[in-house]
């Protein structure tokens, strides 16, 4: 079969009519990692009949137990059909094992830094081949954090980045009883156990997890650890990340709260930023939770045209209060 890509092996695997809805799923097998098994799976949605309009790139990273689904159904509801027919080129990639991207050959010890080393350098390349504008990048929860980390540790230059929202990311929450080395051993002993961590039984999602992301976040929060690799530390180098910002969080999030969230957002350099806190104490209509933020009804109608928003460039609304800590821009109310 031939390749659809000039730059590495990729097969389109299915191209359906949803609706009002295409949708192109390829293959892509890079090649540059160490596992050569890898195969990643990446969903281009357009409208039907306009396949080859081509506006500017968007790319949706689910987070951890989750996959393609997350941004939208089979019925075509959710925030990727929303933003194809608000004009956007809309590309979702699946990570190594998740959803249509099979499990590799070392599928139990992928991790975030396979991640950012190979795997979002690769969905880059292979989507910038198919529209060469700046890629505007869209993560939530773990897939926020791994875009945080691909710019943090340089795997993904700014420069083809037009901008960055993350929803329900951080890395700075404190664990405190991991840093007693006692205590992290042991966890990390009792997590060697197994080979993956099941959405399932956990009630967290459809999808496992590959142990070597539990073992790779016991290290970043132990003593002395830090939020990067062997070869970079991604949290320094996010200080040295300057793109458009947009941090999402909620009142309601238990998995990743405001603070935690906010801590992340602190530490890019971008001038142009905006963080928003949802929940009814901001004037929202709903206190959202890690998911609801979203996937929901109520996202569908205050959180959907806000990131709509911000991707046209309206950074700031009328109602938008200033951030007293730095200046930046805060959304009290959609």
């Amino acid at each position: 079969m031939q390749s659809s890509s000039e730059l590495f092996p990729v097969a389109l695997l299915s191209a359906e009519l949803r609706g009002d809805l295409s949708e192109d799923v390829y293959r892509l097998k890079p090649g540059n990692s160490p596992d050569f098994s890898v195969e990643l799976a990446v969903t281009r949605l357009g409208l039907a009949g306009q396949e080859r309009a081509r506006g500017e790139p968007v790319i949706l990273l689910h987070g951890s137990f989750s996959n393609r689904r997350f941004w939208y159904s089979p019925g075509g509801i959710g925030l990727a059909p929303y933003l194809v027919r608000a004009g956007f080129d809309v590309w979702i990639a699946e990570m190594r094992g998740h959803g249509l991207s099979p499990r590799n050959l070392a599928y139990r010890h992928n991790c975030v830094a396979d991640y950012v080393r190979y795997d979002l350098p690769a969905i880059a390349a292979f989507v910038a081949e198919q529209n060469p504008a700046p890629i505007h990048w869209l993560g939530h929860s773990l897939g926020g954090l791994t875009l945080a980390a691909a710019l943090g540790g340089g795997y993904l230059p700014q420069a083809g980045v037009a901008s960055l929202a993350l929803f329900g990311a951080e890395v700075s929450r404190r664990y405190w009883m991991l840093k007693v080395p006692p205590f992290e051993w042991l966890a990390r002993l009792a997590v060697k156990r197994f080979a993956v961590l099941s959405g399932a039984r956990l009630r967290r999602g459809p999808e496992d997890e590959p142990i070597g992301i539990a073992l790779e976040t016991l290290r970043w929060h132990r003593l002395f650890g830090r939020f990067g690799d062997a070869q970079r530390d991604w949290w320094a180098g996010l200080r040295e990340v300057a793109v458009p910002l947009l941090a999402v969080a909620s009142d309601a999030d238990r998995q990743c709260p405001p603070d935690a969230c906010r801590g992340l957002f602190e530490q890019f350099a971008s001038a142009d930023r905006t963080f928003v806190n949802l929940g009814r104490g901001q004037g929202f209509a709903h206190d959202y939770d890690h998911v609801q933020m979203l996937v929901s009804k109520l996202a569908q109608d205050e959180v959907w045209p806000l990131v709509l928003r911000w991707l046209m460039g309206e950074r700031q609304s009328p109602r938008h209060e200033a951030d007293e800590q730095g200046g930046t821009a805060v959304a009290a109310v959609p």
